[in-house]
């Protein structure tokens, strides 16, 4: 059965990480976004607390944490810096607990090691410049030469690239009936021919680093290839489902800061003779608001507690994504409609969440794709019970 009331241990997690971020990411978050930077010592004191690597094995050096608190630990990121809450969020989800899944013995004490107890950033190198909803599409290659895989080709959009030890690299390594198969890589930034570059110009989350990845005749150690090959697809998409819940709670907690802002905003301003938030369009607009939080946190703890016990939740992973990202855009925007002209000023702070929260839809899957998985999910089930409840 379900808890809807967080452990007492989920609630130390919670309580740690909020007062770290309001303590030592909120003074200086609206500084390293102006200038675009990462604070790379706010992440390795992340690290030093153990919540880098707090869902990881503890075998490897992790928290070996439930899914549940890493959810709320990343909620409390974002409410203070989405940007901050990103990096975590990728170089968990989907840069490390792959190679926990999937890796050798080797493997695992090269990267996850060092991932697992806060010393390493992963990234994950998916798209690219022509592939990104449509993943068969991928063009970058790999092929075999004298203890080496040879990769060529582009990725883009690679979170952490450019401050990452370890990037989950997907290649195309064959074909069997005419159906490209893809092989997943454990590439090192620093390996030869492989090019990082900084993708700047991005309209939010400027404090997290985007790169494109350009391999040229770069050469990967054999042994660095991440389960088998031909099965990457599997590798990708499995680190998708964690990817996405993180996304969602990544969107939650916007969500939540946007909410606290605009309430706090409708007690204090006064019109006509009274706080705004008496008049009943701005209480319409906080209900729904309110409303539609608390159900994104509920279907992205769903998603969570179901991963942490070893049950399927692709489907779940998608709807919690869905409306918890569409939430947070919607949240975001009522919430500068209440502050009227001072919501537009970046002084209030409503304006990086605005910018930070668009891309939320479109990454790790954009939200047309979630509707289409939740879709064919939906259809399969019911194909197998005809009969049976459609809400089971």
């Amino acid at each position: 059965m379900m808890e809807f009331e967080l452990t007492e241990e989920q609630r130390m997690i919670r309580d740690l990480v909020r007062d770290f971020a309001h303590q030592e990411i909120a003074p200086r978050v609206e500084e390293d976004d102006r200038r675009g930077r990462l604070p790379m010592e706010l992440v390795w004191k992340l690290g030093e607390l153990g919540i880098l690597g707090m869902v990881l094995p503890e075998e490897w050096g992790g928290g070996g944490s439930d899914y549940v608190s890493y959810v709320v630990a990343i909620e409390e990121l974002a409410r203070v810096s989405p940007a901050l809450a990103v990096t975590l969020s990728v170089s968990c989800s989907v840069g490390a607990l792959p190679i926990a899944r999937a890796g050798t013995e080797a493997q695992k004490e090269k990267f996850l090691r060092p991932l697992a107890e806060g010393r390493m950033l992963g990234a994950f190198a998916l798209t690219e410049p022509g592939a990104g909803s449509d993943v068969r599409a991928i063009s970058t290659t790999a092929r075999q030469e004298a203890g080496h895989y040879i990769l060529d080709g582009t990725k883009i959009w690679v979170t952490n690239g450019t401050e990452c030890g370890v990037m989950i690299t997907m290649a195309v390594t064959g074909r069997q009936n005419g159906r490209k198969e893809i092989s997943a890589f454990l590439v090192e930034p620093d390996s030869p021919g492989v090019n990082v570059r900084l993708m700047e110009g991005k309209l939010g989350l400027h404090s997290s680093s985007t790169a494109e990845v350009v391999f040229e005749e770069a050469r990967i150690p054999r042994e660095n290839l991440l389960g088998a090959e031909g099965k990457g697809l599997r590798v990708a998409l499995g680190a998708l489902e964690g990817g996405r819940v993180g996304i969602a709670a990544h969107a939650v907690g916007i969500a939540q800061a946007c909410l606290d802002r605009a309430v706090d905003y409708a007690r204090e301003r006064h019109a006509f003779g009274r706080a705004i938030g008496q008049f009943e369009a701005i209480q319409t607009k906080l209900g729904e608001m309110a409303a539609r939080v608390s159900a994104s946190r509920l279907l992205t703890r769903r998603a969570a507690w179901m991963m942490d016990r070893g049950l399927g939740c692709p489907k779940e992973a998608s709807m919690a994504k869905l409306y918890a990202t569409e939430t947070a855009n919607f949240v975001a925007a009522e919430a500068i409609q209440i502050h009227g002209g001072y919501g537009f000023m970046e002084e209030f702070g409503l304006a990086r969440f605005y910018r930070d929260v668009r891309v939320a839809t479109i990454f790790e899957g954009t939200n047309e794709i979630q509707r289409m998985l939740i879709a064919r999910s939906v259809l399969s089930s019911a194909a197998r019970s005809p009969t049976c409840s459609r809400g089971s």
